[in-house]
This record gives C-alpha cells, structure tokens and sequence, in this order.
C-alpha cells in the first residue's frame, strides 16, 4: 500500500467515510485533537504519579561509615581537604522528604485512576495508528501535527513536576 492524498476516506467505522474536501478537514482537525490530547495524557499520568506519591526509596542508603573511596586511617590527616570535597559531601544519604504518605483507600482509588487512564491512553493510541494505516497523505499529517503540538504544549508542564 502507499500513501494517497485524495479526499475520500474511511476511518476507524463505518459511519466515519469522508466523501469530500470539507469532511477531510473536518476529520483531519478531529484526529489532530484526538492525538493532542493523548500527549496531554501522558503527562497527565506521569504527573498524577509523581505529585500523590511519596518518595520511595527501594534500595535504602547506609549511612557512609567507611567507603572504598574515603582515605585510609593513616592518610586522614594529610587528606582533610578530599574528605570535605563536593563530590565527597555529594555521596553522604540525604534525608528523606517530610511528606505524608496517602491513606490506603487513596492508594487504591488513585491506583484505580492511573489503570483507567492507562487504558484510555492504550486504546486512544491504537486507534490513532489505525488512523494512520488508512495510507491517507492529511490523516497521518494530521497525527503527526497533534503530536508535536501536544508535545510542545505538554513539555513545559514536565518540568514543573
């Protein structure tokens, strides 16, 4: 199959044959919107993971007693300079964040949320790639324009995560 830019199309179902320029622009500007918010989702649940959780370490630090890297008993004093190094200081455990942890019944609920998102943005997905196996020249122009804008749109609200 190759790719065609022609203004007739089904997409999807069915009842979603495009038959003329108006109809393509109309189904081009709803795939745009529906890939759009599936870079919104994405960051949504990466964000509703990170902001309800508290942080877990799984592989608690012991405090350094003694490290491979640290001056031997005897080179304590002509070292006093590396032992009080950024890099040194870097290695001590921090403590950990003062945040309380959500009850269990918020666990689940927020757990529950994730899963049906996580669905959403599954079958949200496959759908748009069947939309872009249609081989049609505006629908996959489409999908690709609505994902750079949700990408750009939703870029800036990782960082503030």
């Amino acid at each position: 199959m190759t790719f065609q830019a022609s203004s007739s199309v089904t997409l999807l179902f069915d009842f979603w044959t495009v038959h003329g320029p108006a109809g393509m622009v109309l189904s081009v500007a709803v795939v745009l919107l529906l890939t759009l918010f599936y870079e919104l989702l994405k960051v949504w649940r990466v964000r509703l993971g990170s902001s309800s959780a508290p942080p877990q370490q799984l592989f608690p630090v012991p405090p350094l007693l003694h490290s491979p890297y640290s001056p031997s008993p005897e080179c304590q004093g002509s070292s006093a300079a590396l032992a009080s190094s950024p890099s040194e200081s870097s290695l001590a455990p921090t403590e950990p964040h003062s945040t309380t942890a959500p009850s269990n019944m918020n666990r689940w609920l927020l757990h529950g949320l994730q899963t049906a998102l996580h669905v959403l943005q599954v079958a949200l997905g496959y759908m748009l790639m069947l939309c872009v196996m249609s081989y049609n020249t505006w629908i996959f122009l489409g999908v690709i324009i609505g994902s750079v804008l949700g990408y750009f749109i939703a870029f800036p609200l990782l960082g503030q995560i």
